[in-house]
């Protein structure tokens, strides 16, 4: 059921102009005395369609800005492209 609960959650917060939740590693659910003694359980929830449409752009960063970022797309899959590292970045800097 939580995965019909889910996107019913995420529309009525659009719909009520509230905040999304913000994706965090689930480290740091572990660590936090609110979650302890909890059960566990992950859902494959993909949040993008709730962010808004995609827009192209086009941005100037130094070469070795762009560097590092190729680098860490490259480690790390949950970036996929460039693109993605930018939006998890901003998300991330948001909170």
């Amino acid at each position: 059921m939580v995965k019909e609960a889910l996107p019913l959650h995420y529309e009525g917060l659009m719909a009520d102009g509230e905040p999304l939740p913000q994706v965090h590693e689930i480290d740091d659910h572990l660590h936090n005395p609110d979650c302890a003694g909890g059960i566990w359980g992950v859902v494959e929830f993909d949040v993008a369609p709730y962010f808004g449409k995609a827009v192209r752009f086009n941005a100037t960063l130094p070469e070795h800005l762009l560097e590092r970022i190729d680098q860490t797309v490259k480690r790390d899959p949950r970036y996929r492209s460039r693109s993605g590292f930018l939006a998890a970045a901003l998300r991330e800097l948001a909170q």
